[in-house]
């Protein structure tokens, strides 16, 4: 089939045009200036934003009333060797009724369903209540330290406040709209660094091999019940992910060993706990160490309320379906926008084939995808129920 067939609808030609843009992270090639020409057409007043060498975007429609904000990121991850790919990554494609192409599932594909959406709404309704506004950046997929983190303190300066965010992020398993993502777990990862002292191994009364010392309390790190969970989130996690000690020599005990692990943790620990738990059992064990934390994220929960019910009910009238809600997968940028006080939920296509290589989407779900959005704001900016 042709790359850019004819008969496609509006969202699947918006998704075309933004997967041909060759946008790995931090590069948007093009991306943004697209959607803020579509969304600049129909009323919304658009303020770009580059910190950095990365490009965002705020747009907002209307002047007073609550912002129901689309949250979402034109970054991908880099392909791979693109000659293990059925069709160009960049040459988006549709294959037996599936759209291939970086990012049709993660998440160029809610893109451009958003903006459609969006243009259907304003038809149907330009004199909505509340504001409709868009937060995009360039810079999920990389260190994310100049996107939607920066957005955000941006519009806490102005006093702007979102009541409602919806981030396109592949929240769904089997079927478009199966599973919403209401909440996400922490994030703490650490480098832990056990000292010991380099020697022979024919004479280890002289050395002190610091991978003996540390693989008991890594089991007992492994093995430690941190909590039980709640009605929202699993129990917490402990994964190591990684060790690297030794000079490659099978005759030297090395003199110290590098471990990473991380935790998922749920909202009945903090961060300090997890910190405070770990040091202490490290210190039980007698090790010689260093460890340095990094705090990706904070567990957050949208509990049942406007937005999670309106898109429950957006999703049921639409397909049918009742969704799941979920806290379940790795972190978003959701975790930069919800401690703002923002009712959040992610709700995007099937994750089954995010950041692999073949990366595709049913074509069909982006539409129906469309179709939930723009019901879901006529609930909440022009009171349909």
């Amino acid at each position: 089939m042709s790359a850019f067939p004819s008969a496609l609808s509006p969202t699947l030609q918006l998704a075309f045009d933004l997967i041909s843009r060759r946008s790995v992270t931090p590069e948007d090639v093009g991306c943004q200036e697209l959607m803020m020409q579509r969304l600049q057409a129909i009323g919304f007043q658009l303020f770009p934003l580059r910190f950095g060498e990365v490009d965002n975007f705020w747009a907002v429609r209307g002047n007073e009333g609550p912002i129901l904000a689309f949250a979402g990121h034109t970054d991908v991850v880099p392909t791979g060797a693109e000659t293990n790919w059925q069709s160009a990554p960049f040459a988006p494609e549709i294959r037996d009724g599936h759209l291939y192409g970086r990012g049709a599932a993660d998440m160029k594909g809610s893109l451009a369903a958003m903006v459609v959406a969006c243009e259907r709404f304003v038809a149907q309704h330009p004199d909505h209540t509340g504001r409709i506004a868009f937060l995009i950046t360039s810079d999920e997929e990389g260190p994310a330290v100049n996107g939607t983190v920066k957005v955000v303190e941006w519009l806490e300066e102005r006093q702007e406040k979102i009541r409602w965010c919806v981030v396109g992020e592949p929240s769904s398993t089997t079927l478009v709209g199966d599973v919403i993502k209401n909440g996400r777990r922490g994030s703490l990862g650490a480098e832990l660094i056990v000292k010991g002292i380099q020697g022979h191994v024919a004479y280890p009364h002289l050395a002190d091999n610091p991978i003996h010392r540390v693989a008991p309390a890594l089991a007992q790190l492994s093995s430690e019940v941190w909590d039980e969970g709640n009605r929202f989130f699993p129990a917490t996690s402990f994964q190591i992910s990684n060790i690297q000690g030794g000079t490659g020599a099978t005759n030297v005990i090395p003199g110290d060993v590098t471990v990473l692990f991380n935790f998922r943790f749920s909202t009945e620990v903090t961060e300090t706990i997890l910190r405070e738990r770990t040091e202490q059992i490290l210190k039980q064990h007698g090790l010689t160490y260093e460890i340095h934390w990094a705090l990706s994220g904070q567990p957050f929960i949208t509990g049942e309320g406007e937005l999670v019910n309106a898109t429950v009910e957006a999703i049921r009238a639409v397909t049918g379906r009742t969704a799941e809600l979920s806290t379940s997968g790795g972190t978003s940028d959701g975790r930069f926008i919800a401690p703002t006080g923002a009712q959040l939920v992610e709700l995007g296509p099937l994750n089954a084939t995010i950041h692999k290589v073949d990366e595709n989407v049913l074509a069909s779900d982006l539409d129906t995808l469309t179709d939930i959005y723009e019901n879901l704001m006529q609930r909440l900016l022009a009171g349909a129920r």
